[in-house]
């Protein structure tokens, strides 16, 4: 969705343009109401509200793991939160959404005139799709949200003065995604990266999930989460992998296991996150791994670590340095090249939903839902334990499979720990963290000095105290100053 970038400049001109005061009949005014009126131009904001979030050196997500340095796996969170942290989170999601909302407006202007009414419902369905993705982060990390859809007044001349409740947030997400279910293809014809039906039933697998677990404590979702993910299983069109070391070769980053993500291109590389590595590539090593997560994944030995982290410089262990750390191998080496680390910029991508992630939310969600793990879930966990240990996928294993027997809660620590060493490094872990309260656990492991630091209130991120003024709240624990 990053190859329509000659569109944006246009949309930057109205933002500047809709700011002003004009006493004249401005006939040939192009304003964001307006200006959208072919499926491309469309497009173009969609492309310019990924952007937001993914570009190079950009604030979202594209460089570093700054606004998640809380979760246990990134070297330095030490749990005290300060009153502006995930601030540019919050900012480059709300001018995604910005764009997202200004499509949706004009196709409900009926801006879109003579074009086939299947291609409206499918640009309608790619934004439904990115505003449920959107709001789906910004619920989590920040709680009630201002919520601003396309029938809702300009902020800037009408402010929003109150927060939307968590769970009418959530009523938004589910309905954005359901549309996108029944609107999207399953795949796009020479344009991969873009959003499909698949797609977003992962993503509203992760919402139900979500929903289940805290804070809303729904359980009764559960068991939708497990028939989407059961859906996806069936439907043949995404599979794993089968080599631990391939999944994030250039060649697989459309699938068949990365089912969406935020898309880099050699006409629009981005930052990767984990691009910097000391030693290997002569990178600044910004992105360092908490060595002593790392140990306890180590205390058991498989292919998947070799694949995922980078434990040795020039053949050295990094325990034999004094000062040195694991870092992040995935999307580095030996995925991107060498031109890419010189220059500062990947056209690898990151996902935000893979297959991998389907089994596990299958696992966790029939496991929940059954009051015990079902042979359904076994197998699901089972398949992604196989492949770390780079044996059949389909063949039971005793090196690589759980134990028969495991109580619910047992099975379910072991969903959660696997969902912490595969999904490693995709921004996955600190919502893992959130939903099931788990920051006092992981920090009794590996940082109990960490343990006055933590309250039930950093389980949300501070609301910028520009907009909490605004809003005239804050979530608990901050001072908003």
């Amino acid at each position: 969705m990053k190859s329509l970038k000659k569109y944006i400049a246009p949309l930057l001109l109205t933002g500047v343009l809709a700011c002003q005061s004009l006493d004249e009949d401005p006939k040939g005014f192009t304003s964001p109401d307006n200006y959208y009126a072919t499926i491309q131009q469309g497009e173009a904001a969609l492309t310019a509200s990924m952007n937001a979030l993914w570009n190079a050196w950009g604030e979202g997500y594209s460089y570093g793991y700054g606004n998640f340095i809380y979760d246990d796996q990134l070297l330095d969170g030490d749990m005290v939160i300060p009153n502006d942290f995930g601030s540019s989170l919050w900012d480059q999601h709300y001018k995604a959404l910005n764009n997202v909302n200004g499509v949706l407006r004009a196709i409900k202007k009926g801006n879109f005139k003579g074009i086939d009414q299947g291609e409206i419902d499918g640009l309608e369905a790619q934004a439904k799709f990115l505003r449920g993705y959107n709001y789906f982060a910004l619920v989590r990390l920040f709680g009630d949200l201002p919520l601003i859809t396309e029938d809702t007044p300009d902020p800037v001349t009408s402010p929003i003065k109150q927060r939307t409740p968590i769970a009418t947030v959530y009523d938004l997400i589910v309905s954005d995604f359901e549309y996108a279910i029944a609107n999207l293809p399953t795949s796009w014809d020479g344009q991969p990266g873009k959003p499909t039906a698949g797609a977003a039933k992962g993503l509203l697998t992760k919402v139900y999930l979500t929903m289940a677990t805290a804070p809303l404590n729904k359980t009764e979702n559960y068991a939708k989460a497990r028939d989407l993910a059961a859906d996806l299983m069936d439907d043949g069109t995404y599979s794993l992998i089968p080599n631990v070391e391939d999944v994030f070769k250039p060649e697989n980053k459309y699938g068949p296991e990365v089912m969406w993500g935020f898309n880099s291109t050699s006409d629009d590389p981005a930052t990767d996150a984990h691009i910097w590595t000391p030693s290997v590539m002569d990178g600044w090593g910004d992105a360092s791994l908490d060595p002593t997560w790392t140990d306890e994944w180590l205390k058991t030995t498989e292919p998947r670590q070799d694949a995922y982290l980078i434990l040795e410089f020039d053949g050295i262990p990094y325990t034999d340095f004094d000062e040195q750390r694991p870092f992040v191998k995935k999307f580095t080496v030996p995925y991107i090249t060498q031109d890419e680390y010189e220059s500062g910029q990947t056209t690898a991508n990151l996902p935000i939903i893979r297959y991998a992630d389907v089994l596990l939310m299958y696992a966790e969600a029939a496991n929940m839902a059954a009051g015990g793990p079902t042979p359904e879930a076994y197998e699901a966990i089972n398949q992604v334990r196989r492949r770390a240990f780079n044996l059949p996928l389909d063949a039971p294993n005793a090196t690589s499979d759980l134990a028969a027997g495991l109580s619910k809660e047992a099975f379910d620590d072991a969903v959660i720990d696997e969902r912490n060493h595969e999904l490693s490094f995709e921004y996955d872990r600190w919502f893992d963290l959130i939903r099931k309260r788990l920051l006092i656990k992981v920090n009794e492991v590996n940082h109990p000095d960490y343990l006055p630091n933590i309250t039930d209130d950093d389980y949300l991120y501070p609301i910028p105290t520009y907009d909490a003024k605004i809003l005239g709240s804050q979530n608990p624990g901050y001072t908003g100053e």
